[in-house]
């Protein structure tokens, strides 16, 4: 049998699918943000694949 006449199958993502968005989280302990500072309270979070990447949340009110 010749393997050329197969379909390979599609590389598949490893990652799920909420790692791909920022995502309000609460952060009691403080954390390095991308820029280096230090961000805590209401902040956005999303995974790069290896670690939590951490950014300041401007404004957030879940009532609006």
């Amino acid at each position: 049998m010749n393997s050329q006449n197969h379909a390979s199958p599609q590389k598949l993502s490893s990652k799920p699918a909420w790692a791909y968005v920022w995502h309000v989280w609460k952060v009691i302990i403080p954390r390095r943000s991308i820029t280096g500072r230090l961000v805590y309270g209401l902040v956005l979070r999303r995974h790069n694949g290896r670690r939590w990447i951490y950014k300041n949340l401007a404004k957030y009110d879940p009532e609006d």
